[in-house]
């Protein structure tokens, strides 16, 4: 689970990347699945975008390809979303660490 201190981080990083992933008139399939979790295994982090054509809205799709790529939603706007997932094997993104406060 992403801190709002590191969600903001990952955001600042996808400002600048190119989206890579769209979904169009036909969904969700396990091609755009496949291409998502291939895209997050070296990236870490995912821009994608839902055309106009798509049957589900941008905050579905995204939930529905983060449950199936162990990712996280990271931000939903308009028609665009980005998604995290670590690697654990070789980390490229060093999130800033979780602050733990005392009740």
């Amino acid at each position: 689970m992403l801190t709002s201190k590191q969600r903001a981080y990952l955001r600042s990083l996808a400002v600048d990347l190119d989206t890579i992933l769209m979904v169009g008139k036909s969904g969700i399939s396990p091609d755009v699945i496949k291409q998502a979790d291939d895209a997050l295994t070296p990236r870490e982090i995912l821009k994608g975008r839902v055309l106009e054509t798509a049957p589900q809205s941008a905050r579905e799709t995204a939930e529905e390809i983060a449950a199936a790529t162990s990712s996280e939603v990271v931000q939903v706007i308009g028609r665009c979303f980005v998604l995290y997932r670590r690697n654990p094997k070789d980390p490229k993104i060093q999130l800033p660490k979780a602050r733990r406060t005392a009740l």
